[in-house]
């Protein structure tokens, strides 16, 4: 089978998949990589459409992304499709429909990186960790000691280049992925449980799993549960 390459969240890096990758390894090749303005790829600017570009060159194979991987795995598949022979998005989305709110997401992340770049990381990291977004993660999951890997530059690039409001509205272009989707997301996360519920009616050949109990990060909060989900899903053949 073909590998499966996993794209981490904003403020990760390729360390952060906890017991995930390793238990996917015991029946699949798995490639982990820093996204652009993380990890060794800190020094790297690109926005969405070149960050597929550039994530294509990993492999032909099964693209794995959580948050802000999710929405970049899912421009690979739309970009480079016969580089993407099946598809995980966790967490993710499509996109901001209306452009007004497009707009305020982008002025939202432009003030996070004007805050990152005045207070520092170590500042930054405990307020994102903080949101309310995480209040389910468990303390073993933050990977503080892999996020302080990162730099100030390179996620206040990511936010500028990559972040949501950044995203052309890619609703209409799900019809064409015709590739089996995997879509997971946490019952806790409301807001992105009905992301993917919709994004699960668009995409031809899709499966829905929705976590109980978990949150944003839903595959960190019970790591063998989501192991267990992809590796059955990969099993299906379908």
């Amino acid at each position: 089978m073909a590998p499966l390459v996993l794209v981490h969240g904003f403020t990760q890096n390729q360390r952060c998949w906890g017991s995930i990758a390793d238990a996917l390894r015991e029946h699949h090749e798995v490639i982990t990589l820093d996204a652009p303005g993380h990890g060794t790829a800190s020094g790297v600017r690109a926005d969405l459409w070149q960050t597929a570009d550039l994530l294509a060159q990993t492999a032909t194979g099964i693209y794995v992304g959580y948050s802000m991987g999710a929405r970049m795995v899912l421009h690979v598949a739309l970009a480079h499709p016969e580089r993407v022979e099946r598809l995980v998005l966790v967490s993710g989305t499509a996109g901001i429909d209306d452009p007004g709110e497009r707009a305020a997401r982008v002025q939202h992340d432009e003030e996070l990186a004007r805050s990152l770049e005045h207070d520092g990381l170590d500042d930054f990291l405990e307020r994102w960790l903080a949101q309310p977004l995480f209040e389910t993660l468990p303390p073993d999951a933050r990977d503080d000691e892999a996020r302080r890997e990162n730099t100030v530059e390179g996620l206040a690039s990511s936010l500028r280049l990559a972040g949501t409001g950044t995203q052309d509205p890619l609703w209409d272009r799900l019809t064409s992925l015709d590739i089996p989707v995997l879509i997971v997301a946490g019952e806790r996360d409301e807001r992105f449980t009905t992301t993917a519920r919709r994004m699960a009616e668009l995409i031809p050949h899709a499966t829905l799993s929705v976590m109980p109990g978990r949150g944003h990060a839903c595959h960190r909060e019970d790591e063998s549960g989501f192991a267990s989900i992809v590796g059955e899903w990969l099993g299906q053949g379908t």
